[in-house]
């Protein structure tokens, strides 16, 4: 019986719990919220048209928000957590995993170079003996009806991408992991390996398209409405203008994507796609344009934006994962990798300086970033590759 990990609390936990335990493995939670914790999680199956299907029960045998009562005996540990929490919380774990034997850590977004925070980890505490994987996008469209005690799915995505270290260990996980979280249950879903962790952190999702439609409801709307019935559907409503961004956020990338793959002619960079690319080839669909990849989708017809009350209206919330997490650990990646190819991003530009006057923060000035003092001083807050050391093109490529 394998023995697995599963941090934090998210839609994805909701999903996975129930979905591993059922495949045999022996599954512990550690939480911020145990006290909010049922040792049994409920997961709906559920079509996209509203048909139910089934319902799986996943049972827990560990939950604690200590690592000690979690970590030292699991054969695997995955991360449901906003990206950008990710690289702290591997540090927190860190010493409590077990040395003697192989350890997979993964997560199920592999957004922000996961990678370079897993080698961090194994040379400031030793740990060779750990393997890394993540998931190029969340396999499935999933949401927590109730925390702590049920979720619900709409099923798997047909294609999934996967990037694994060593690269060899890939046809292991697929079958004793991979394989568990989609096809198994749902009759369908398959994962293709990518050739490296780069691919997934230059193949992009939420990182253009949330900052893209948060920076497309301030420009229309100001960001901020009176009541929440004016409040436009963040997907389903998505505008012209924020397609126009989100599709200058795309060519930016593209221009980095095809800059890396000219460097290095001699790598592979099969899934290093752009958005309309990747979501046609996980979705097997054909797309023409930013607008049809979600327009229809009866789904995301559900999903308002992140808002807070002040002042007695709604205003976007800006400290929202979907600018700390694509923002922080996804404009401002590809932004510093534009500047070791000498590229100019004037979307990515125009984005950045739109965001940091919104959060606070100074990321950017005179289209170069400046935040390489704050690096120092904060290790987690950004999540470029200066950050780990590394700062060379050779170096993200290795």
């Amino acid at each position: 019986m394998m023995k697995i990990a599963i941090i934090g609390g998210g839609n994805s936990a909701h999903t996975l719990i129930p979905l591993l335990s059922n495949s045999g493995m022996e599954i512990n939670l550690l939480t911020r919220k145990p006290d909010k914790w049922s040792k049994t999680i409920e997961l709906d199956y559920i079509q996209p048209s509203g048909e139910y299907v089934k319902s799986f029960q996943g049972q827990l045998n560990k939950i604690s928000d200590e690592p000690a009562d979690i970590i030292p005996d699991v054969d695997i540990i995955i991360l449901c957590l906003p990206v950008h929490i990710y690289r702290s919380m591997l540090h927190t774990i860190a010493p409590y995993i077990n040395k003697s034997k192989d350890v997979y850590i993964g997560t199920v977004y592999g957004q922000g170079g996961f990678n370079w925070m897993t080698n961090e980890i194994k040379t400031e505490f030793k740990l060779e003996n750990i393997k890394t994987f993540a998931f190029g996008l969340i396999p499935w469209i999933c949401r927590t009806e109730t925390y702590g005690k049920k979720g619900i799915v709409y099923g798997a995505k047909p294609i999934n991408i996967a990037a694994v270290e060593p690269s060899s260990d890939f046809d292991f996980l697929n079958k004793t992991l991979f394989q568990k979280v989609v096809h198994d249950w749902f009759g369908h879903g398959s994962f293709k390996q990518a050739d490296n962790f780069l691919s997934l952190t230059l193949s992009v999702d939420n990182q253009i398209l949330h900052t893209a439609r948060m920076h497309g409801l301030f420009k229309e709307y100001g960001g901020e409405w009176d009541n929440m019935e004016a409040i436009p559907i963040f997907y389903a409503d998505f505008s012209e203008l924020s397609a126009g961004i989100l599709r200058g956020l795309d060519t930016d990338y593209s221009l980095i994507r095809n800059a890396i793959k000219m460097q290095f002619p001699k790598k592979k960079f099969t899934y290093m796609m752009d958005y309309i690319e990747q979501d046609n080839m996980t979705n097997i669909q054909n797309n023409k344009s930013y607008l049809d990849t979600f327009s229809n989708s009866s789904i995301l017809a559900l999903i308002k934006p992140p808002v807070v009350k002040k002042h007695g209206k709604w205003v976007l919330n800006m400290k929202h994962r979907f600018l700390t997490d694509d923002v922080l650990y996804g404009l401002c990646i590809a932004k510093s990798i534009a500047e070791m190819l000498e590229i100019n991003t004037y979307h990515i530009d125009n984005t950045l300086t739109w965001a940091q006057g919104m959060m606070g923060e100074k990321i950017i000035s005179n289209h170069k970033l400046v935040i390489f003092e704050e690096v120092k001083r904060d290790k987690f807050k950004y999540g470029i590759p200066e950050a780990y050391g590394l700062e060379s093109l050779e170096d993200l490529c290795d």
